[in-house]
């Protein structure tokens, strides 16, 4: 339930209204917009107190969210949440850049695409570090050692890092090296972790699984909200259809679904959504068209001998730079707001 206010209401009644809730157990939420302030209330409200909330002094309406997910709803945050991450702003009408490998191979292999991703005009780095493989005998990544790499070649070039985390035990060493925490397809629904996360300290950046409903990713990025974590990002990465020329196929619609159904960001990932090369740069500007709030996008200097073997659907850094540029001439035109790695992230 929701207790709305308007921003004229003076702090005292609203602390009066907050001081009623929680003196019934409940806890308490607050969403400040351009014109209302929202009160979230958290447990189970009863008849007679939501009939008391209705009758106080600057309550203008009481309203009851019947989605299962309450934090993640636009009904509780009207407004759009904005991420900021020293100075690099994701979310609103934002839009950011996440680029570099699948897996970190090497310091140097990772120092230059960091160089490669500054200089192309991309805030966040993106690498793992620890790699869900279908496979058993697949490489699963570097380790520790990685996120180490990872976060040396963030720092030199000024970039922000971003990694995907797959235990709940991984969770504080990922979140000592990187600025945002990746949740992968197939751990959507791993709900230790998502509890984890939600007490990280960190941004998260939760993929859609690969046969998720916009509700069920919704919930999912409700366990995170609920352990006190409000930095989520929702990731549009693809569906399996029917479909078997691409590896997936990119479900474009989500992007305006899940920005009307919800007040988080939106990113898409148009390397996993298609799963091959080509096509990566008319579904990133697609999915920019669409709304997305920024693209996470596979980068590589030498795809074809990628350690992971998923180098079909990475770019080289001269397509990835283009992509870039006309990304930047794209942005304005759909409401967007480019901002460059050289003014949102300074060297450290």
């Amino acid at each position: 339930m929701i207790v709305i206010t308007s921003n004229q209401t003076p702090q005292e009644q609203v602390n009066e209204i907050i001081a009623v809730i929680e003196k019934e157990g409940l806890q308490v939420h607050l969403s400040r917009g351009a014109d209302h302030t929202v009160i979230g209330l958290v447990g189970g409200v009863t008849p007679k107190l939501a009939e008391h909330l209705r009758q106080m002094k600057g309550v203008e309406n009481v309203v009851k969210i019947s989605k299962s997910y309450k934090l993640a709803s636009r009904d509780f945050h009207p407004e759009d949440t904005v991420i900021d991450i020293r100075g690099v702003k994701i979310g609103g009408e934002n839009l950011v850049i996440m680029g570099g490998p699948c897996a970190v191979e090497s310091p140097e292999q990772i120092d230059e695409i960091a160089r490669l991703v500054k200089a192309s005009g991309g805030q966040v780095l993106r690498g793992g570090a620890f790699k869900p493989r279908t496979g058993p005998y697949s490489f699963q990544g570097v380790g520790v050692e990685g996120l180490t790499m990872m976060a040396e070649a963030g720092k030199r070039h000024g970039l922000l890092t971003i990694t995907e985390v797959m235990t709940p035990e991984y969770v504080d060493i990922c979140a000592e090296h990187a600025d945002i925490l990746q949740v992968g397809t197939r751990n959507m629904q791993n709900f230790d972790l998502l509890r984890k996360l939600g007490t990280c300290g960190r941004p998260v950046l939760l993929k859609r699984g690969f046969s998720a409903t916009y509700d069920e990713l919704l919930n999912a990025a409700e366990y995170i909200l609920a352990g006190g974590n409000r930095d989520v990002m929702l990731c549009e990465r693809g569906i399996r259809t029917f479909e078997t020329y691409t590896r997936n196929t990119l479900d474009l619609s989500a992007i305006p679904v899940l920005q009307n159904l919800s007040h988080l960001p939106v990113i898409s990932d148009p390397s996993h959504g298609t799963g091959r090369r080509e096509l990566v740069e008319p579904m990133a500007k697609a999915s920019v068209a669409a709304g997305a709030n920024g693209l996470i996008i596979e980068m590589h200097t030498d795809p074809d001998n990628s350690m992971t073997g998923d180098g079909v659907q990475s770019l080289f850094p001269e397509q990835f730079d283009k992509l870039l540029r006309d990304l930047e001439k794209l942005a304005p035109l759909v409401g967007r707001r480019f901002s460059s790695s050289l003014e949102a992230a300074p060297v450290l």
